[in-house]
């Protein structure tokens, strides 16, 4: 963790100020697009700008820094490090997590206050957030490592777009065509934004269960696979 926090160390500023303008910036942005939201469009809103922070971070940012690191000669020294695989990988994910907690919490806070929201939060909210990061990092140091440094730019900047435009994380799943909203079942981007939104304001019927579960899944498969595509010798 030391060693991770030294390497990031003049960048850490900037990250998180970075993040607190796209939180903020989805929110009012958002708004201007929509300018008559009703409290259902604006909680959607609200939890859809706290996933995007979370998504932006972990499977934009950080598969970046990761190319970075592989062009560099900094992911060979990494293997050449006399700790589990999983120990550097806990290290990155820990301070990814932590530059996009800041963003997470702005945006819930500009959005009560800009869209008078009256919050129900409940005791999964930190669980939730925290498995949107885990799964997120798992899709974003796949790609990292499963693609070539000079793409990974390009393809989580298609995922980015695909998960803000064509995912329902800002409106409800009911306006997508039928097949595309059922591509999201089994995808991570739609659960991200529901355990979030669950967690801020709990639904009459109580939190589901089944999102939560599928981005365990996620989480567990995509580290596993990082951890494992990290530590071989290609």
């Amino acid at each position: 963790m030391r060693w991770t926090l030294l390497q990031r160390r003049a960048d850490l500023p900037f990250m998180v100020a970075v993040q607190l303008v796209i939180s903020v910036g989805v929110v009012l942005g958002f708004s201007l697009l929509i300018p008559d939201l009703d409290s259902t469009h604006a909680l959607y809103l609200t939890t859809g700008s706290m996933t995007i922070s979370l998504i932006t971070v972990a499977i934009g940012t950080a598969p970046q820094t990761v190319a970075h690191q592989k062009s560099q000669g900094v992911l060979d020294y990494q293997r050449a490090m006399p700790v589990p695989r999983t120990a550097v990988l806990a290290a990155d994910t820990t301070i990814w997590v932590a530059i996009a907690l800041p963003g997470t919490v702005a945006a819930l806070a500009v959005s009560a206050l800009r869209f008078s929201l009256t919050l129900d939060i409940t005791a999964t909210l930190l669980p939730a957030v925290l498995l949107v990061a885990a799964a997120s990092i798992g899709v974003g140091y796949f790609i990292a490592y499963a693609v070539k440094p000079t793409l990974v730019g390009i393809v989580t900047n298609i995922v980015l777009i695909g998960s803000l435009m064509f995912a329902p994380i800002n409106y409800p799943a009911d306006r997508l065509p039928n097949w595309l909203a059922g591509v999201h079942e089994v995808l991570p981007f739609a659960s991200m934004a529901q355990v979030i939104r669950e967690s801020v304001v709990a639904p009459p019927d109580g939190i589901s269960a089944a999102p939560f579960l599928l981005l365990t899944g996620w989480a567990v498969a995509g580290i596993l696979l990082a951890t494992w595509m990290m530590a071989r010798r290609t």
